[in-house]
């Protein structure tokens, strides 16, 4: 049986990667080792190049060789993209079977359900690897399906827009 917790940062609201990032940086203050996988994010996180900076606490992957956003690509590079973002969900699967780390973040891998290249089954078979890391999933789209998945789940919305 997983003790992992599954928490889920989800809405149309900004703010879910910083607040997994967030999580990281207190698991990895009370000495605890973090992955966090990035899909769907074009350039990636603008502040990846800190984040690197606090290896071997925290450790940032990314799969994706484009740096343009995934609907932007024209089909063959999104045919290729997908390959390696199945290797990117291949490599979660492993940390989380080989308990590599405390805490796993998949950063936008709902979005990655809401363009069909994976499928809640896969995310709930990976998951079941899980045993004590915990893992934090963050995208827009959330199913009940998804929310079947999680122990804890945050929405963030977006209230007010100053223009």
């Amino acid at each position: 049986m997983a003790n992992g917790m599954v928490y889920i940062y989800a809405g149309d609201g900004r703010g879910k990667s910083p607040a997994a990032i967030g999580r990281a940086v207190q698991a990895a203050v009370a000495g605890k080792n973090v992955v966090i996988i990035q899909f769907l994010k074009g350039r990636g996180l603008e502040d990846s190049d800190f984040l690197r900076r606090m290896e071997p606490e925290i450790k940032l992957f990314r799969f994706e060789k484009s740096d343009e956003n995934f609907e932007q690509l024209p089909e063959e590079k999104k045919r290729e993209e997908i390959v390696n973002i199945k290797n990117g969900m291949n490599f979660a699967k492993k940390v989380l079977a080989t308990g590599e780390c405390d805490l796993l973040i998949l950063d936008e891998v709902l979005g990655l359900i809401e363009k069909e290249i994976i499928t809640v089954e896969d995310l709930k078979n990976m998951l079941v690897c899980r045993e004590d890391t915990s893992v934090i999933l963050t995208g827009i789209k959330l199913s009940d399906e998804i929310c079947f998945l999680a122990d804890e789940i945050s929405k963030i919305e977006m209230i007010k827009t100053v223009s």
